[in-house]
Order: C-alpha cells, then structure tokens, then sequence
C-alpha cells in the first residue's frame, strides 16, 4: 500500500486531496495556512485532519525509510529474496518491519551462536525434519559429541542443537504474530504492592487489580507506570503459558510420531519462556505505554484549545489579585488594553485587623483611582480567603453590578514571572507583582497571555510529566498555532510571543516586527510587513492573512482576507457596488442571495475563498470566541461547607480527562463529574460531552470535607 493510499484509506479523503495536501507541506505551507487559504486544493479540510494527516505521513515516511534499510541490509547480508520482500511490503507497522528482520539482524553471543561454533547446526536441522522412522535422537547426537569442541556428552549435544531451535522459534515473525494476537486477546495486567501494602496509598486501588490489556484505559496504564517507577507497584503481564506454548508447538511439532519431536517441543517451550514471553512482555507493555502516552496528549490538546479560546473580557478596566500568605497578596491594576497601570502589595490574612483594614483601603482606592470594574483572582495559596476579602470590600463599596470578580486559574503564572520573557516584559516590577499583572490579563485576553507560558504548566490534561516531552510539546503548539491564526494579531500590538505563533513567523521574525514597529511606529498596512528584515516572500505569503491592521486605511486590512486575494475581494464589492465600510453586515447576504457557485464562476475564484472573502468583510475584526458563552463573574462566595446533596449550581469546566471532568463552582475546589454522570446514556470518552470553558449546570452528590472532595452530576436528578 502507498502512502497516498494509506491517507487515503485512514483519513477517507480522495487521492487528489492526499496529493495535494503532501504538496503544500513539502513546499513549506504551514497548516494553518493550507487550512485558510488554500481550501480548493484540498477540498476544505479543516486544521486538526491537515495536522492529523501531517503527522501520519512523517510516520509514514519514516516506516518506508525504515523498510528500505532493512531491505538493503538483507541484500548486503546476501539473503534478499522475493519472499522476503513482499513480507517487507505487506508490513504495517515498525514492529512487524523487526520482526521480519529479527533472524538477520547481528545479535550478541547467545547460547544458540555458540552452539552453532560447536558444529551441532546439522543436528538441529536433522531433529527439526522429525521424520518418521529415524534414527533416535540419541543414538543421532552421537557422532556430535567432541569434547575439543565443548560437547563432552550426548545430553550436550542434543541442548545445543534444541537452543539452535528454539532461537530459531524465536525469530520467526510468523509464531510472534501468532502470540502478540493471543495476547491482546486473552492478557490481562496485575498490579500489586512492591513492598507492604499502605491502604492509604495513592495507589491503594492498584494493590489487587487484575483487568484485560485490551480493556485498559490511557489513565490507568500511566498510573501504574508512574507507580511502578515510584517503587510502590509491581507490574506484570498475566497469561495462560500451556496455551502460549501449544501455539508455538502446533506450528513446529509434527505428530507423526517421529522421535525427535519430544525434543522440538521442549525447544519450542523454551523459546517461549526464555527468548519469546520477556521480549513480548517488554514489547507490549512498550506498545501499551505509546498508545496510552498517544491518548494523554490528545486529551491534553484537546483541553487547551478551548481554554486558550476562552471568550475575552473587553473593554474593562482590571485588577488582579495574587494571593499569597507570607508574602502577602501582589496587586495589579491594568487599562483595557492591558497596560500596567498601578501595583501593589496587601496583607489580607493571617496579619490581623489592622492590617485587613489597611488591605481594604488600598484596594478600594486602587478601584475608584483607575475605574476597575472587574476583578482576577488567582485560585492558587490563601486564594478562598482573598475571594472572601474581595467580596467584603465589594459589599462596602455597594457599587453593585459595576464591580464583579471571576477566580482564574493561576497554573504557570509563576512559572511565566520568573522566566525571562517576563523579566524582559516587566524589568522595572518585582517577579511577584508580575504574576498579579499576568492574572488580571488572562481575564482580559486568554490567548495573548496563555501563549507566553510553556503550555505544560497551564494545568490541564492528565499525567503530562510521564509523556514525551518532544511529542507534548509539538501537539501543544500545533494547538497554539491554530488557535492564535483562528483569532488573528494586531500586528500592532502583539508581544513577541503572539506573534511567534503566527503561520510563517519564528521567534527572530517576531522580534524583528516589533523591533520595527518600535523604529518606524505603528504598521499601516500589511505590504509594510515585507520591509522587516528576515520576513521573506514565503514568510509574508504564510502570515499576511493572519495579520491584523486595525489602523488601515483600507478596511480589508483588518479582516481575514489574505493580500493575494485583494483583486477578488474589490471584484466582488464592485459587482454589488459596496465600498468596504459599506460592506459591513450586509455583504455575505447579498452574496448568498446571488449565488455563491455562480459569482465565483464569474468572478474566477474558488467558491470556498469567495465564501471566507464575503464573510470577513462583511465583520471586519470578527474574532471567533466573541461567540462562544461569556465566562461566568461572581459577586459573592461560596465555600465547601455551603454545599449539600442536591444543590444545583452553575459551573465552568476546568479539565477533562479519561475519566471525567473537573467543575469549577466557585468554592476553590473543582467537583468531579465521573464520566458515569456526564449524561442519562453511555458516554464513551468526556470529551464528547464537555470541554474545557463550558458552562454548565451540575447537581452535587457527595461532598467529603475531611478530603475536600466533591462529587457532582450533570445528570438531572428526577423530582421527588
């Protein structure tokens, strides 16, 4: 099967779309670029089927590198075949690529080689025929015997020649097959104590537990691998040995009654045991982990997106609070376009009334000094107490709905404040007070703040710190890639690290666009784009229709529309008589109202790109996560002693996973809805229910105090 033909199968798209696709990506077209811009060529494929294509043909690839290696070394070796060959072009996978080379590949000294230095080669070929009414063994194994050689007895030929064998058994690709799909049928995984069981454990459940390979869900495989590591759990691979070995022996065992094939058994049972059920355990535990690391870095991408693509707060003036004990509550007040406006630093808790008093003084003066209207509470350390602080200077305020405060994750706020980007962001502001500035603008804008941290530290996904981190990290920024094209920059505005996520622009780019806006002021247009040093006619042709130019003259600046589609974009204003500014809220209806198959035909452009052109000039500036539900603002607390069985509430999600999804509900604790409480039918992953920034409506079940824990469901309870 060809590459294209495997897309093609995979991914259910046409020859043509996989051919163009493997095109534009060998020419260098970023995905979000072929995504946009180039939807006729592939038949309007959406970013995550390129990104998935993208990398199964870099798997692909690399398996057919892997298939020529191992062809040209097996003619080097001088035992190429047709054969041998066609076993190649059938392989599937790198595995069944090894397999098939495993006999030829150089081994180290084995109990088999030596056997075969001591000449007993001719015996096992002589056994492994098992011909009826032959020579016994024994009496064979006879003229093998030389103690010069190292074979003193009869006993030491015949094990030379059953370890020849049983190698042999061992190698064969065919029995491997034969046992890995025994295996994934019919092994289980158990898991107990490595040392005295501790029933307070974090992995107490893993003390006994027994379940099928086939069944075990991503979570719980790295679960015990971490268990495993920590040296709290044992794990082994469970299967039935008399039934492995009867595979083997029903493929080599003749039952003819020829008498060497007592011997061919005993060779096949010991290329089970020693050679085959070690390599295979270690094989499918390895496969077992890939695929479980593979699903933990979906869950993972899949929860950053939605949190990256939280709906912003405009428009407002906010404050961000810090919490802290020690070294009190860092303060932050910055303008609606996020711009650092005052700091400071309060003692909220654990310093007495005087200095509460004092903390509420400043807070209050720093609301009415700059009219801030929103506040950011970061959910980390003595976070319940200052929401409860912020809330009692609300009340003495009475500003009533003109002041309201949203707790936000602080998940690598401190990580982002000591980094350099920050130090360079921020020199003249201590690296606490960065982190306040950090949490008042993830309200305002999630994706401009979000981008500047390494995404593993944002907080969601499971189990990230045992995946690979180079697999991780480039499913995470495809993840950001995609995110911040979807929205598009302010090409005057952006930081660096915006901007570095723009289709076509690395991190010098970046640098240099800013460096040149610092120079020359404010872009007016995208053609200035080509005036920075190292932005290319590549790089522009990628990122100029992700650039945004609110200041143009020209409205077209500030839309979607890439400049190699300007000619089409004044064609289609033209056929209905609309300047840009007049396009507004009307353009898409009328274009739709015409015909969008017949205007492309007669404008002579793609009908998918006449549908994307209509539609941003129609919303210059759109940004889609205007559309999405606001994020929930609170003006009073709850705490966890507040909460009883069947209490409906209101909540964000905050992380999904195999098992479930974790709710905020504003008592600084998530409530967990098992994957069993999600919905009234059988759900077969979280995701397919919620993701990560839904609002929701949940019923509490249970709460634990003395753990902090809470169970809640989204299945409505039945009136009584």
């Amino acid at each position: 099967m060809t590459i294209i033909e495997a897309l093609c199968k995979e991914f259910s798209i046409q020859p043509w779309q996989a051919e163009a696709v493997i095109t534009l990506l060998d020419e260098g077209a970023t995905v979000p670029f072929i995504a946009r811009y180039r939807k006729e060529q592939h038949g309007s494929l959406d970013d995550q089927q390129l990104r998935d294509i993208s990398e199964r043909l870099s798997s692909l690839r690399a398996l057919e590198e892997r298939r020529t290696e191992i062809s040209e070394s097996l003619k080097k070796l001088e035992v190429w075949t047709d054969e041998l060959q066609s076993a190649l072009d059938k392989a599937g996978t790198m595995a069944q690529l090894e397999d098939i080379y495993r006999p030829y590949r150089p081994k180290r000294r084995t109990r088999a080689s030596i056997a075969r230095e001591r000449g007993l080669e001719p015996l096992a070929d002589a056994l492994m025929q098992q011909k009826r009414g032959m020579m016994a063994p024994e009496t064979l194994a006879i003229r093998f015997v030389d103690e010069e050689k190292g074979v003193p007895t009869v006993d030491d030929a015949l094990q030379g020649a059953m370890d020849i064998i049983a190698e042999n058994v061992s190698d064969d690709a065919a029995v491997r097959g034969d046992l890995k799909t025994y295996y994934h049928g019919f092994c289980a995984v158990a898991t107990r104590p490595a040392g005295e069981a501790d029933e307070h454990s974090t992995y107490a459940m893993y003390h006994d537990h027994r379940e099928p390979l086939r069944l075990m869900p991503s979570h719980r495989v790295l679960a015990m691998n971490r268990g495993e590591k920590e040296g709290a759990l044992k794990v082994a691979l469970e299967i039935n040995v008399d039934s492995a070995q009867r595979l083997i022996r029903k493929r080599y065992v003749q039952t003819a009654g020829s008498p060497a094939s007592e011997y061919v058994a005993r060779a096949c049972d010991d290329a089970y045991t020693r050679l085959i059920a070690p390599s295979l355990d270690t094989e499918l535990r390895n496969e077992l982990t890939e695929k479980a690391q593979q699903a933990a870095i979906r869950v993972f991408a899949m929860n950053l997106k939605p949190l990256l693509m939280q709906p912003p707060v405009r428009g407002r003036v906010a404050i961000g609070l810090d919490p802290g004990y020690a070294h009190g509550c860092k303060v932050a007040v910055v303008d609606e376009t996020g711009r650092v406006l005052d700091t400071s630093v309060i003692y909220p808790v654990q310093r007495g009334q005087r200095a509460l008093e004092q903390a509420k003084d400043i807070v209050k003066h720093l609301i009415r000094k700059h009219g801030v209207s929103i506040a950011a509470i970061g959910n980390g350390t003595a976070g319940r107490e200052t929401e409860q602080f912020f809330v009692d200077v609300m009340r003495e305020m009475d500003m009533g709905d003109k002041l309201a405060y949203m707790v936000v994750s602080e998940s690598g706020a401190s990580v982002y404040s000591a980094s350099k980007l920050a130090a360079e962001e921020f020199p003249q502001y201590d690296v606490n007070l960065r982190s306040a500035i950090s949490i008042a603008r993830r309200l305002q804008d999630p994706l401009a703040e979000l981008v500047k941290i390494d995404p593993k530290a944002i907080g969601v996904g499971q189990y990230q710190h045992d995946l690979k981190p180079a697999e991780l990290d480039a499913a995470l920024d495809g993840v950001i890639e995609d995110c911040v094209n979807a929205v598009g920059v302010d090409v005057n505005t952006a930081s660096v690290s915006l901007l570095s996520h723009v289709a076509g622009i690395n991190a010098t780019v970046a640098k240099n666009i800013v460096a040149y806006r610092e120079e020359n002021g404010a872009f007016t247009s995208r053609a200035q784009l080509k005036k920075v040093p190292r932005l290319g006619p590549k790089a522009f042709e990628q990122c100029a229709g992700f650039l945004r130019v609110p200041g143009a003259k020209d409205l077209i600046e500030n839309t979607g529309v890439h400049p190699e589609s300007y000619q089409a974009a004044k064609a289609l204003l033209k056929r209905f008589g609309l300047t840009p500014a007049k396009a507004v809220g009307v353009l898409y209806g009328l274009a739709e109202e015409s015909g969008f198959a017949a205007l492309a035909k007669e404008l002579d452009v793609g009908e998918p790109t006449l549908r994307d052109i209509a539609a941003e000039l129609s919303k210059p500036g759109r940004d889609p996560r205007d559309e999405l539900p606001p994020p929930i603002l609170r003006s009073d607390v709850m705490h966890l002693e507040d909460l009883k069985p069947g209490m409906e509430l209101k909540g964000t999600v905050r992380n999904v996973t195999d098992f479930g999804a974790f709710v905020d509900i504003g008592v600084h604790q998530d409530g967990l809805v098992h994957i069993s409480q999600l919905a009234d039918r059988r759900v077969k992953h979280p995701s397919d229910v919620v993701r990560v920034g839904d609002i929701v409506n949940v019923w509490v079940m249970e709460v634990d105090l003395k753990r902090k824990r809470i169970s809640l469901t989204m299945r409505k309870p039945k009136a009584q």
